[in-house]
């Protein structure tokens, strides 16, 4: 299923993911361009910056998204766990290990049982007592078992739009992923259960890495490690969290946004 690279940096092999010179086009439309960064196992590492700034795009290359986009086109390397990649032939074999949560709950027309189920069942886990494990343990770790417990034959559409939301997080927590990748998690859910699943995040770090894409530079400041900031399709700078919102920082852009001039 992988071919593991032999000309694997040094670096590449101590990190979850190394990124070498990444550009992303779509058609002859530069979306990000000259990205080098690094990403420990077991931080959160924070992505900002406004709308255009390449940081979906930045996301969809990781678990190679760019297969399904015939537009869309990448240069560069990207590593995970000390493999390019490209070198994954079974894509389903990468995509299992890193789990995805998207700014919009994608509610599968299922229940709220089977939506966590589905993906234990695909890998051959079919005992029932194994999947209520599973379920259970998912929906613990998203927050949501004590609200849906005694509703899970219930279609999980019929859930509240947080709740949906964290069902999409218990949903990618059934594949048991290396890296946990969230993009704008929190664009549609209501402040009091944004704060549940940053208290979430907070306890997974413990067991996998987490890149947070965030439109609320106060939620990276809140969660992640490290942060990047992204702006017109570039990396601009990155480093501690800590550091960037002390004021920190080698760009005035950054400063700006962190402090609100512009976004």
């Amino acid at each position: 299923m992988v071919n593991p690279s032999q000309d694997a940096p040094a670096q590449a092999k101590n990190k979850k993911v190394l990124i070498e010179n990444l550009e992303i086009k779509y058609g002859d439309t530069v979306a990000l361009t000259d990205v080098n960064l690094d990403i420990e196992a077991n931080e959160i590492y924070g992505i900002i910056g406004p709308a255009n700034s390449g940081k979906t795009s930045f996301l969809n290359c990781i678990n190679r998204m760019d297969d399904m986009r015939p537009n869309m086109s990448t240069t560069g390397r990207v590593w995970f766990n000390g493999i390019d990649v490209t070198n994954w032939r079974n894509l389903y074999s990468l995509r299992r290990q890193i789990g995805v949560v998207f700014p919009l709950p994608v509610g599968l027309p299922l229940t709220v049982y089977n939506n966590v189920a589905l993906a234990p069942q695909l890998s051959g886990i079919n005992k029932k007592a194994d999947l209520d494990e599973i379920v259970e343990r998912c929906l613990r770790r998203a927050a949501l078992w004590d609200e849906v417990k005694d509703r899970l034959d219930s279609l999980g559409s019929l859930l509240s739009g947080g709740q949906q939301q964290r069902l999409t997080i218990a949903r990618a927590l059934s594949q048991e992923p290396d890296l946990l990748m969230l993009d704008e998690f929190s664009i549609a859910v209501d402040p009091v259960t944004t704060m549940r699943i940053e208290d979430v995040l907070k306890e997974l770090k413990k067991e996998m890495t987490i890149i947070l894409v965030t439109n609320l530079v106060q939620q990276a400041q809140r969660l992640a490690d490290r942060t990047a900031f992204f702006l017109n399709g570039r990396m601009v700078e990155m480093g501690k969290t800590e550091d960037l919102f002390a004021g920190k920082v080698q760009h005035q852009e950054t400063l700006d946004y962190i402090e609100g001039r512009f976004g």
